[in-house]
């Protein structure tokens, strides 16, 4: 699969290490570090964190821009970086708050349905971004990544079920 390929690109350990010298890390670097800091991606071993990373594009957001809308398809699956956002729902209430290493977006790409909810950035945000094709490969090959979004998915209808609070 795609997330198979990096045995073939030379991509060892040992070189994880060593970033470059100069000025700002890379952005496979500060990815990996980033991704490993995800609570869906906890225990994943640091060369498949980089693969991923690999594969994801940093994604800047003004405060106040809409991520994504309720109701429109969705393609991408976010994770983010740096900033916090808002979780609203068509009456513009906000259902929960999102900070640094807190995903969304899992839900479109999973049944390919439109996007359930509208995230809005609270303050500057930094995001990663995976698209469709990216994220049914990784679902494919970390069975362990699979079942956190199944285990988050039913906490999201759990939520759905308790009566409205305010």
């Amino acid at each position: 699969g795609v997330f198979d390929s990096a045995a073939s690109l030379g991509v060892g350990c040992a070189s994880d290490a060593v970033g470059p010298q100069e000025g700002e890390p890379n952005v496979t670097v500060r990815a990996r570090d980033a991704l490993a800091q995800v609570p869906l991606f906890a225990g994943m071993p640091s060369r498949f964190l980089k693969r991923l990373g690999d594969k994801m594009d940093e994604q800047r957001f003004m405060e106040g821009a809409t991520i994504v809308r309720q109701g429109e398809p969705g393609d991408t699956f976010y994770v983010i970086v740096e900033g916090e956002a808002k979780v609203k729902d068509r009456n513009g209430r906000t259902l929960s708050g999102l900070i640094p290493g807190d995903f969304f977006g899992e839900i479109s790409l999973m049944d390919g349905g439109p996007r359930t909810a509208t995230v809005v950035a609270e303050t500057n945000l930094t995001a990663l971004a995976l698209s469709r094709k990216d994220f049914g490969a990784l679902l494919q090959s970390e069975p362990k990544v699979t079942v956190g979004l199944l285990k988050h998915a039913a906490t999201l209808l759990r939520r759905l079920e308790r009566p409205a609070s305010g």
